[in-house]
């Protein structure tokens, strides 16, 4: 899996974001320091052409904006006729009505392969209570293995839950990273950037839940290295993307805290 890191930057996937105004520079920046190609579009006119030469289709409902919502849908769909692997962070779906609307219609009308929120947001798709405000999660140190799980299962795609342990499954197979900081909730666009990182990692990987797994892994131990010595939140922002450049196999084989449980089957 840790090969990937490598395969990035050799292929240069060209990773297409419809993503929110507040993060979409640190998230092209964030797809250029791992090896990989960023594209951002807001456009009607040009979704059928762009999906068919993108790698990988990222969509983001962070900024709710009235006239773009049906654009995600166009998008989506573009991306399943084109068999393109599409990746769907719900930011905030338990925030308000509109968000919930919105990524139910996405759910039921586009199969994503990877649909990537923090515990509280994957929880709420699920059905299931959660603690959470805005854009933000309370459920955080709860063990939610088995809650992930059936919402993957449900969904029919891998899921990635973000926490203090962040979680990676397809239902079957379950990645714990056990990398990270706190810091990584202090500046904004960690999720966004970590989608990114997922859409560059999945168009070069033959199986959807390693590419996942290395795009969450790849923020979590950045991020544990970027606050080494407990840096001023300016400065850990500078090196969490200092970090993700210079990410190689060396320091995932060194530094990477990262679990797989296998559901054992019964015959």
């Amino acid at each position: 899996m840790f090969k990937l890191i490598k395969k990035v930057k050799e292929l240069n996937p060209l990773v297409l974001h419809y993503t929110n105004n507040v993060t979409i520079n640190d998230c092209a920046n964030i797809t250029l320091a791992v090896g990989a190609s960023p594209l951002m579009s807001f456009s009607y006119e040009e979704v059928e052409d762009i999906v068919s030469i993108a790698s990988s289709v990222v969509i983001n409902i962070g900024t709710m904006n009235s006239e773009l919502l049906n654009l995600y849908l166009i998008a989506g769909k573009s991306a399943n006729k084109y068999k393109k692997p599409v990746i769907l962070d719900p930011v905030g779906v338990f925030a308000t009505k509109a968000r919930t609307e919105l990524t139910n219609k996405l759910l039921n009308e586009v199969k994503f392969d990877v649909v990537k929120g923090n515990i509280a947001e994957i929880k709420f798709i699920g059905g299931f209570d959660v603690k959470g405000k805005g854009v933000d999660s309370f459920d955080d140190d709860d063990d939610a293995s088995e809650i992930i799980k059936k919402v993957a299962k449900k969904l029919e795609c891998v899921v990635v839950a973000t926490g203090k342990t962040d979680i990676v499954t397809d239902g079957d197979i379950v990645y714990k990273i056990n990398n990270g900081t706190s810091k990584l909730k202090s500046i904004t666009g960690t999720g966004c950037m970590s989608a990114s990182l997922i859409g560059s990692y999945i168009a070069c990987s033959e199986k959807t839940i390693e590419g996942a797994t290395m795009g969450m892994l790849t923020m979590s131990l950045s991020g544990e290295l970027a606050n080494v010595n407990n840096p001023k939140i300016g400065t850990f922002k500078v090196n969490l993307m200092d970090e993700v450049y210079s990410l190689d196999e060396n320091k995932l084989n060194k530094y990477a805290k990262l679990e797989m449980i296998k559901e054992l089957s019964i015959v």
